[in-house]
């Protein structure tokens, strides 16, 4: 098992190094690709905080949807939380949320110097729910998460962390001029990044 994640990881490092991003038109491609190269996003929730109850509030959150590398992406958002989070106190109300990751964390855009409001510069808007994982998939959680955030590993235990997984119900792409492309869940799920 060790030599195939070495492996992997090796594969992913040359195939990163020639990779080039999926075309315009493979929206769905270009959603699980975008998903996969980064390791962080901005969730965002409806506050149920004093003074803030009701309104828009976003946090960034480290995730990852598999080890780094092209055998590691399953396409779901895993995130590790605690309830002392004052998101996952929202969420804790109302689950419902946005995630929006971009390609302005990974070398690309700066390598082309597209702002990261320039539509080349890939983003993608998932919405959906946070859920917990149940114990079946928590191994899978834990191995996405601490492959690219070892630190996590470390964090206090008296802090209740979890596994969890942002459950994907509708997903926006912005990748080029003309405005946003929508992808269905289904085909998101059914292409490889």
């Amino acid at each position: 098992m060790a030599r195939l994640l070495l492996l992997c990881a090796a594969s992913g490092l040359l195939l990163a190094a020639v990779a080039t991003i999926p075309p315009p038109e493979e929206a769905a491609r270009m959603a699980r690709y975008v998903l996969h190269s980064c390791d962080w996003g901005a969730l965002a929730t409806l506050s149920a905080q004093d003074g803030l109850r009701g309104h828009p509030f976003a946090n960034i959150f480290s995730l990852s949807d598999g080890p780094p590398g092209p055998c590691g992406g399953s396409g779901v958002p895993y995130l590790y939380l605690t309830d002392m989070e004052i998101s996952v106190q929202d969420l804790e109300v109302n689950s419902n949320a946005s995630l929006t990751v971009s390609l302005a964390q990974t070398p690309y855009c700066r390598k082309h110097r597209y702002d990261p409001q320039n539509p080349l510069c890939a983003h993608i808007i998932f919405v959906g729910s946070i859920v917990k994982v149940n114990d079946s998939e928590a191994g899978l959680a834990k191995k996405a998460l601490f492959s690219r955030h070892p630190e996590m590993e470390s964090w206090p235990k008296d802090h209740n962390w979890f596994f969890a997984k942002f459950n994907i119900t509708n997903i926006w792409v912005l990748d080029y001029f003309g405005g946003l492309k929508i992808v269905t869940p289904e085909e998101y799920y059914s292409v490889k990044p």
